[in-house]
């Protein structure tokens, strides 16, 4: 059987956050995107995506724009044809990974529901426990470490620092932090793409003495062939991010010696149908992936969470993006917290939906 495409909602779907600091820019709301793909057997599909200009390039401008777009192409089409719709978008433009997001997640929450399985089921997963890290965004020494001990208070277990401006201070934080919460609480960090070749060298030698998990993309993509140097040097293990788009590309960096491991996110993906390439790929060649984010609600978590049911493979969780300051909570139904483990409910579907009265107040486009 199939399933008509009959139309398809496009929302602007700002989210007010407290501001939030990386390497690279400072955002004060997540500029996000929900749509709702309508069909002839009378449900709909949800999607949403979360633009980060400073990091995949695309804006919510520039995503609405191009929704209208990939929603017009859709049109009359069957929704259940996963990979023939995602090839649609990707031969009729090449990038925008983080729009096509959405529409991928809402053709897995139609089909989903159409099996009348909860998405993790439908993708032949099964519940575990799942545990976040939480994040602390850029500051001084002082406030990050401050930050560490309220989430220590809190019941966090695993601390995600973000690093990358300034080496030498940034060697300084983690001294604090480690210091201020002890041995017991696991510390990733973060670079995105703050430092050099030589600014990666030292930060990660210095930092490697405070027991620290893994770096996340210590320098910019243009660095790529200088990984395998890195890696040789580092005491401290080296997980791709921005590195890693699609499948190809996390080929090349395993391949090439460039990476421990990987992170996996639906905006550089473009969705689920890529991020489980990205994940078989890394199963088949032993590297561990994590799930993470941008700045999504809990509507596209719940498409995250989902995916990592059935994704055995990954093993890290930076799914932390609702508790970082978003001031509104736009979604009905979908994951909850449990202090820092997410779980969900056994509802059709992604399970998860815009909360009506907010979307009233969105901007609207219909095709």
């Amino acid at each position: 059987m199939s399933v008509t495409i009959t139309s398809i909602d496009i929302y602007r779907f700002s989210i007010p956050m407290k501001p939030f600091t990386i390497a690279t820019g400072t955002m004060d709301h997540a500029q996000n995107v929900f749509i709702r793909i309508h069909t002839d057997i009378g449900f709909y599909g949800v999607g949403e995506c979360s633009a980060f200009p400073m990091i995949v390039g695309e804006t919510q401008d520039t995503c609405l724009v191009m929704a209208k777009y990939f929603a017009g192409l859709w049109i009359g089409k069957d929704a259940l044809d996963i990979p023939a719709r995602m090839q649609q978008l990707h031969d009729a433009v090449a990038g925008n990974t983080t729009i096509k997001s959405a529409f991928d997640i809402a053709l897995f929450d139609i089909a989903a529901k159409n099996a009348g399985k909860p998405l993790y089921q439908f993708l032949g997963g099964e519940k575990r426990v799942i545990e976040s890290d939480i994040t602390i965004g850029i500051s001084t020494p002082e406030v990050m470490a401050k930050k560490a001990i309220d989430f220590k208070a809190s019941g966090a277990n695993i601390l995600k620092v973000k690093l990358g401006k300034g080496a030498e201070t940034d060697v300084e934080r983690i001294k604090q932090i480690r210091e201020d919460v002890g041995p017991q609480m696991k510390i990733r960090v973060d670079a995105n793409q703050g430092w050099s070749f030589d600014d990666a060298v030292f930060a990660l030698l210095a930092i490697g003495a405070y027991d620290i998990e893994f770096c996340e993309q210590p320098m910019r993509t243009w660095y790529n062939d200088r990984l395998p140097e890195l890696m040789k040097l580092s005491p401290v293990k080296i997980m791709a991010d921005e590195s890693v788009y699609n499948h190809h590309d996390a080929r090349m960096q395993i391949e090439s010696n460039s990476c421990d491991y990987i992170n996996i996110k639906m905006a550089k993906s473009g969705g689920i149908l890529e991020a489980k390439k990205i994940h078989d790929i890394a199963v088949e060649r032993g590297i561990p992936c994590m799930m993470g984010g941008m700045l999504e609600s809990r509507i596209a978590l719940s498409a995250k969470l989902h995916f990592v049911y059935a994704s055995p493979n990954i093993h890290f969780y930076d799914m932390d993006t609702c508790m970082l300051g978003h001031l509104v909570d736009p979604c009905v139904g979908g994951v909850t917290y449990d202090g820092y483990k997410l779980n969900i409910s056994n509802a059709i579907g992604i399970g998860a939906d815009a909360d009506e009265e907010f979307l009233s107040g969105c901007d609207k486009i219909t095709i």
